[in-house]
């Protein structure tokens, strides 16, 4: 199996007597069994669980078949393996071909500033999907999905929550500045552009007074076709150096996150790919999908930032191609491979693991960056402009020393 391919993959049912409902239980247990990098399943025989499933998990309809799975896969205590009803899996496969059905809300976690309440802060809303036509705007923060506490959710657990069949109506408490409102959505089909960019032009030297900005929220399929267009348009306003924002992009397709690495990136390792017998695959620069390997180039992170994020801001740090900023990363160092089942629904399942070029395992731990952002540093590309502009901002940082390493 190559991770460079699609990560999509039709599992062929078995042949058997058995019922409907035992052969879609044992497509995701054969999904498991064949792709799963960890062999001893957490340390259990994984054909005893399927004979023993079998044998005692009602399977009579397909709630309760479903429900066999969902507690196969928590044997595994890996809460990226994870099964997703034909709607969510659905969903899910759109949402990497750069559509998705949801709320159109792109979401992070908030800056803990004046004892604010926690929740999961709004990074923006697509325009025209149903968040933004409700007035919802970036900085925001959602304090409930549906009566359900966000205060402690996580991203993808919210993310989750937020998208789902078309129609479909969900219920979010919104806190915008000191006002709180209960607002109605009804889900949307709508096109996530995964890239946000402009130039900031910044008082000083030279070579220094003109940086581009490009904000990346998510790795679909349109995500280095939208990078490079970024950069060749800053180009052309002469910008001399660039910031690459990664702060609550959670990832998406592994193959993008390569790709985008190759574009900073003209020679060296990007990520090696691990099982549980040690490294089984190597991605590394060529200088053949090079763009931008020369400027000065900084990467902004934060907790939100994760899976492919990590992967790409771990490579330009260990190949010193660029200052990463921010706190560290959210540590999910495993990569998921989707898996269709016949009945429509569908597997997420880790099938590797993955160190940074430097042979770090940041699972759990996160990318640590060379440097901390302030407090209050903004997370759209108008703040961080007028943060570098304005020298007795909180949030400045200087200009002329923001792409030095030390």
């Amino acid at each position: 199996m190559s991770l460079s391919a699609p990560a999509y993959y039709r599992v062929p049912p078995p042949s058997s007597a058995l019922t409907e409902e035992n052969l879609i239980f044992l497509e995701a247990w054969r999904a498991v069994d064949r792709a799963y990098y960890d062999k001893s399943f957490n340390g259990q025989s994984w054909f005893r669980y399927r004979e023993r499933a079998l044998r005692e998990d009602p399977m009579n309809t397909r709630e309760e078949t479903y429900a066999a799975i969902k507690k196969m896969l928590t044997t595994l205590d890996d809460p990226f393996t994870r099964f997703l009803e034909p709607e969510k899996f659905k969903s899910l496969r759109s949402g990497t071909q750069g559509a998705l059905t949801g709320v159109g809300l792109s979401i992070g976690y908030p800056l803990a500033l004046n004892g604010s309440p926690a929740g999961l802060s709004v990074m923006s809303a697509a325009p025209g999907g149903p968040a933004e036509k409700a007035g919802i705007v970036s900085g925001d923060v959602i304090l409930a999905i549906d009566n359900r506490s966000a205060e402690d959710m996580d991203i993808y657990d919210a993310a989750d929550r937020l998208q789902g069949p078309e129609g479909t109506s969900i219920e979010l408490t919104i806190r915008s500045g000191a006002d709180t409102r209960h607002i109605v959505l009804k889900r949307e089909r709508y096109t996530l552009n995964p890239v946000r960019s402009r130039m900031c032009e910044i008082p000083g030297s030279e070579d220094s007074s003109k940086i581009g900005y490009i904000k990346l929220t998510t790795f679909n399929q349109n995500a280095a076709g939208s990078v490079k267009e970024a950069i060749k348009k800053l180009r052309e306003n002469n910008v001399k150096a660039f910031v690459l924002d990664l702060r609550n992009n959670s990832g998406g397709l592994f193959p993008e996150g390569i790709e985008i690495a190759k574009i900073w990136m003209d020679k060296g390792v990007i990520v090696y790919i691990c099982d549980s017998r040690g490294v089984r695959d190597i991605y590394e620069a060529d200088g053949a999908s090079t763009l931008a390997a020369s400027e000065p180039l900084v990467v902004l992170v934060n907790k939100g930032t994760a899976s492919a994020s990590e992967i790409l801001a771990g490579a330009l740090k260990d190949n010193k191609r660029a200052v990463v900023y921010g706190e560290p990363t959210y540590g999910k160092g495993k990569i998921q491979s989707v898996f269709a089942l016949s009945d429509g629904s569908g597997l997420a399942v880790t099938v590797a693991r993955y160190e940074t070029p430097a042979h770090t395992d940041i699972d759990k731990v996160g990318v640590i960056p060379d440097r901390p952002l302030p407090a209050s540093f903004p997370t759209d590309e108008d703040g961080f402009c007028s943060c570098l502009k304005d020298p007795a901002s909180p949030c400045n940082l200087n200009a002329a020393r923001l792409f030095v390493r030390s």
